[in-house]
């Protein structure tokens, strides 16, 4: 099922935002295996929030829409009030 999510790093105090049509086991794997990019840097990655959607134009949407708000307070509101 496509999918939404954010994902925290303890270590980097950092967020990121993605969508996939993959498994979230299977992604969440891939961004902490050790590779080139932002989410390589660590592997201490965790689901703080995820959304399913039934179709996959509809959550990579949602992930432009979340990106756009360039506001980590935003993000922590969206976490708190459907956390995973």
């Amino acid at each position: 099922m496509p999918s939404f999510y954010i994902l925290y790093s303890k270590s980097i105090d950092k967020f990121y935002i993605g969508a996939a049509c993959s498994s979230m086991e299977e992604r969440l794997r891939k961004h902490n295996s050790n590779h080139k990019g932002f989410t390589g840097k660590v592997s201490d990655w965790m689901i703080v929030h995820i959304e399913v959607f039934d179709k996959k134009e509809l959550a990579f949407a949602r992930e432009k829409e979340v990106k756009k708000w360039k506001s980590r307070k935003k993000i922590e509101q969206l976490i708190q009030n459907k956390s995973v």
